[in-house]
């Protein structure tokens, strides 16, 4: 009959699983640029809370206040602009420092819980507590910008975009450009035909710039700035309101104008290419 020391099976046993933590694989690390990511997709998902908590469930049970309303639909907004600043750096970390093998799926993954599902919750939930809204309408307005947003993510993965530039509108400028049209509170066919243009702008092939150097920075700056125009909507500071909608119809604005500029960057560059090309031909 063999005995087994316990203390000496032990040992064997925390030996055994240090090894096996020497072994385990780079792809299941995180890295600090995956933690950012982490905290991405953790806004996202505290925004849908919000947005429910504070928005749908007291319109439904009938308990609804307009400041915990106000309240909550400006915390699920700041939720969302703080997932952009966390997708923002996460990249910049991520090539200072390095990333794991799952980076750009963790990337993908949290995207899609914060600039698609949120946002869309938010776009149907709007529909159920306006006054002018279709139900049934917005929630397929909803879809539509969460459909945008999987195959945008999609394309990314698989499709080679020239170096500084992105192809469709970025999931994070979209979102916020989404959830802006809802806040300018516009009557219901405007607001739904701005949220599909949007839409149609994630899966375009309008060129969009990275935001890297001064365009981070200046990003950074509109997000810092958007939530100080949310911080006094919420709190109903004196013209707290108007100061919201300015920001909003600013953010809109920029939406529609980038395209614009995009298309006619890419024009100018057509023409000249033809005008060498009949220099060339005729020399």
């Amino acid at each position: 009959m063999t005995v087994i020391d316990p203390d000496t099976q032990a040992a064997a046993w925390v030996a055994e699983a240090e090894a096996d933590d020497d072994e385990m694989p780079l792809s299941t690390r995180l890295s600090i640029a995956d933690t950012l990511t982490l905290g991405n997709a953790t806004c996202g998902f505290m925004a849908v809370y919000f947005t429910t908590t504070g928005v749908l469930i007291p319109h439904l049970t009938g308990s609804e206040d307009g400041g915990m309303a106000r309240h909550s639909a400006a915390t699920a907004v700041m939720l969302m602009l703080l997932a952009s600043v966390f997708d923002l750096f996460d990249g910049l970390v991520a090539r200072k420092l390095r990333s794991s093998a799952m980076g750009a799926e963790l990337d993908n993954l949290s995207d899609l819980i914060s600039f698609g599902l949120a946002p869309a919750y938010f776009v149907a939930t709007w529909g159920m507590v306006a006054n002018d809204a279709n139900q049934h309408v917005s929630v397929v307005a909803a879809v539509v910008v969460l459909l945008a947003v999987v195959l945008r993510l999609a394309r990314f993965s698989c499709v080679p975009m020239r170096d500084g530039m992105f192809q469709g509108m970025p999931g994070p400028f979209g979102a916020l450009t989404v959830v802006s049209i809802v806040l300018l509170e516009l009557p219901f066919v405007p607001t739904l035909l701005a949220i599909m243009g949007v839409a149609w702008l994630m899966v375009s092939r309008v060129e969009y710039p990275k935001p890297t150097g001064r365009l981070a920075v200046a990003m950074l700056g509109w997000i810092v700035a958007s939530m100080g125009l949310l911080a006094a909507w919420a709190f109903d500071a004196p013209g707290g309101e108007v100061l919201l909608q300015t920001g909003c119809a600013l953010q809109v604005v920029l939406g529609a104008v980038i395209p614009l500029f995009a298309t006619a960057r890419r024009v100018h560059t057509f023409r000249d290419n033809r005008r060498e090309a009949r220099t060339a031909a005729q020399g």
